[in-house]
């Protein structure tokens, strides 16, 4: 189990120290870097711009989150990134759907894609986990 939406150095260790196996944020600073990757924890640092994935790659950081995806340009933003930052692979989160997952999932930068859709709140709520486990199931069968 990881912890997601990690947005400070104070939620990194937490996280660390209640047992997350993994740290994921949706932006990532300076200090988060360095707190997550104090946890020894493997972590998937989200960033929507190009100065941010290079800023990560500088600490020996390449695989990350793309968040929000469809908001900071989308499957086209990312192809364009794979010509001056080919060694950086993708997990784009924010606004993907199981009709737009097969585009990104089709990249040679994308390992994988993120989507809500996967746990909606209602059926968490009133504990479907065979509907979720359904939802699951449908979506790793998108890479094809």
């Amino acid at each position: 189990m990881g912890a997601g939406t990690v947005v400070g150095a104070e939620q990194a260790a937490a996280a660390a120290g209640a047992g997350a196996r993994f740290l994921v944020s949706p932006g990532c600073t300076p200090d988060l870097a360095a707190a997550m990757a104090d946890t020894g924890l493997p972590f998937l640092p989200g960033v929507s711009t190009v100065s941010e994935a290079m800023a990560l790659l500088e600490r020996g950081v390449s695989e990350l989150k793309f968040f929000p995806a469809e908001a900071a340009g989308g499957a086209p933003f990312l192809t364009s990134l794979g010509g001056p930052l080919p060694q950086v692979r993708f997990c784009p989160t924010g606004g993907i759907t199981p009709a737009s997952a097969p585009t990104y999932l089709a990249l040679p930068n994308v390992g994988c894609v993120g989507g809500s859709w996967l746990t909606p709140a209602d059926l968490v709520a009133s504990g479907k986990w065979d509907e979720i486990t359904a939802l699951a199931r449908e979506a790793a069968a998108l890479r094809g």
